[in-house]
């Protein structure tokens, strides 16, 4: 578990008394691995956004099914590496239907990208210059805006076992929102804003809910357009 604890000295204490507010038998559990991402991964959230720059938690549901692919980062796909291609996006983050749709909804946001043309070919004419290119500038880019990017669990094991874990877990987010100071507000996606708003301690926090990514109307959301748009995920150069 010492490996688990390897977050930004700032999170220390709150991720220590939230991992003491898990079930024993589920401690165990962690302690002996098996999981997806590897324990020291697990909270990598924690690791590189300092809770005083906090300004909203993005939740996912759980870490993606595959190991090179769960980075401990809410929506952030290890496998991914270039965001973009010749082509337009990358293949990979083509294959990945949220991340695909996310990118698509930023690029529109910023106006670097027509609604009516979401085409692959359209994405090859946008003027890339300006923009990041990999998948860990986009994370860095998030936490420059104050986005930590939680999963609701933070382990998946098999995909008949989410509810499980995402209950267990449920501890653990208690403690961490119980924690938390200032206006920090929640960005829910889809099914996951009403497991969210069953846990008593948000519901102090403002939330912004909106359809998960993973629905091809995200990308022509207002809603989306109006937060995102004005964090400029997709430009190199954060102000």
């Amino acid at each position: 578990m010492r490996n688990m604890l390897n977050v930004h000295s700032e999170w220390r204490a709150d991720v220590a008394a939230a991992l003491a507010a898990l079930d024993s038998e589920y401690m165990e559990f962690l302690k002996k691995g098996g999981y997806i991402p590897k324990p020291e991964s697990v909270f990598s959230a924690f690791k590189t956004l300092p809770k005083s720059e906090l300004k909203y938690i993005l939740f996912g549901q759980d870490p993606y099914p595959r190991a090179e692919s769960a980075t401990g980062h809410a929506f952030i796909d290890g496998a991914v590496k270039n965001i973009f291609s010749s082509n337009g996006l990358d293949k990979r983050v083509n294959r990945a239907t949220s991340l695909r749709n996310f990118i698509k909804m930023a690029l529109v946001a910023s106006n670097l990208l027509d609604g009516n043309d979401l085409s692959q070919e359209a994405i090859s004419r946008v003027d890339k210059s300006s923009l990041i290119e990999t998948i860990d500038e986009l994370r860095s880019n998030f936490e420059s805006n104050g986005v930590l990017l939680l999963n609701a669990a933070l382990v998946f094991e098999d995909k008949r076992l989410s509810s499980y874990h995402a209950k267990a877990w449920r501890p653990f987010l208690r403690t961490i929102l119980l924690r938390i100071e200032g206006n920090v507000e929640l960005i829910l996606f889809g099914n996951i804003a009403k497991d969210i708003a069953k846990i008593p301690e948000a519901a102090r926090f403002k939330k912004i809910e909106i359809e998960h990514p993973y629905n091809h109307s995200f990308v022509l959301n207002e809603r989306a357009h109006n937060l995102f748009g004005t964090m400029k995920l997709l430009f190199k150069y954060y102000e």
